[in-house]
């Protein structure tokens, strides 16, 4: 008698179920996981500020008003996949021209980019103020020599691995009124562990519909290329939110994309000939197998 006659048809359908449950969740996106509990999480329980004067608004001058939670902590391993979600498209090589225009060029100039994403805190020059890259590109005396927070770090994974002071702010008091934006991502900590090579990024702010798997890709990526750079294997990606929210013109598309369709995350390559951090450009990572939903709605984003 085989396993199957042996069962009624509905238990084996359940056991069928069941086995193909497993194994979807197994496929399925890991950081479509962590996004759908997030703002589940914050739809449910968290706290509206509609009836508080608030600073953002929409582009026609209405408040933009907010639903958030405070201090979100997600854990990635990049050793497994890849965190980037299906549940929309993650516009990939963009981020990564966001992340090297901050990074690499360390420049606070819209001129510089090739996406269109910060001309709303642009000036007539195309500058952003002293934001962002021109933090990251500010030299510093130490007693190793001059350099730049990026330059320190790369210095640093190489000759001093152990060091618990790897990191860099560019949320910097004394520049503050001079930044178009105060920095949201403001904080990157590198702690080396053996062979691996772990991060955490610290964020005052988080738009989660249009920025949060945005940033979460820019900075698995950055963690990816230092790895490189030192010789180490990309670890665990720890990303720190302190204020996490869904703006009020957001919930109807957070609501319908969390019930899309999840797919398996793709398979992320960076090229192997390069191991110098200045060396590297967009056309040195891709996605293979990058499957997606399509978002018919147009996601407005507050100034």
């Amino acid at each position: 008698m085989t396993e199957r006659e042996s069962l009624s048809e509905g238990k084996f359908r359940k056991i069928l179920f069941k086995e193909w449950r497993a194994w979807y969740n197994r496929n399925m996106s890991f950081a479509d996981k962590v996004f759908v509990s997030n703002v589940k999480d914050i739809l449910e329980h968290g706290y509206s500020d509609s009836e508080l004067a608030v600073r953002p608004h929409w582009a026609d001058g209405t408040p933009a008003h907010t639903v958030k939670k405070f201090c979100l902590v997600n854990r990635y391993d990049l050793r497994k996949e890849f965190p980037i979600m299906t549940l929309r498209r993650t516009a990939f090589k963009s981020a990564i021209d966001e992340l090297l225009w901050i990074w690499q060029k360390k420049s606070n100039n819209v001129h510089d980019l090739k996406s269109h994403i910060w001309d709303s805190w642009a000036d007539e020059t195309g500058s952003i103020g002293k934001a962002y890259g021109y933090q990251l590109g500010v030299k510093h005396r130490y007693r190793e020599g001059e350099f730049d927070q990026v330059d320190r770090v790369i210095y640093d994974l190489k000759n001093n691995p152990q060091s618990r002071r790897i990191m860099t702010n560019i949320y910097v008091h004394a520049d503050l009124n001079e930044m178009n934006l105060y920095p949201c991502a403001y904080s990157v900590t590198f702690n080396v562990s053996g062979n691996t090579l772990n991060c955490i990024l610290n964020q005052r702010s988080q738009d989660m519909l249009t920025a949060n798997n945005w940033n979460v890709v820019q900075y698995a990526v950055l963690q990816h290329m230092m790895a490189r750079v030192a010789g180490l294997e990309a670890g665990e990606f720890v990303h720190v939110i302190a204020d996490a929210h869904i703006y009020d013109r957001h919930i109807p598309i957070v609501k319908k994309m969390i019930e899309g369709e999840e797919h398996p995350a793709p398979r992320f390559v960076m090229n192997p000939d390069k191991k110098d951090f200045y060396d590297f450009t967009v056309d040195d990572f891709l996605l293979e197998d990058y499957l997606f939903n399509p978002l018919d709605q147009k996601i407005e984003v507050a100034i």
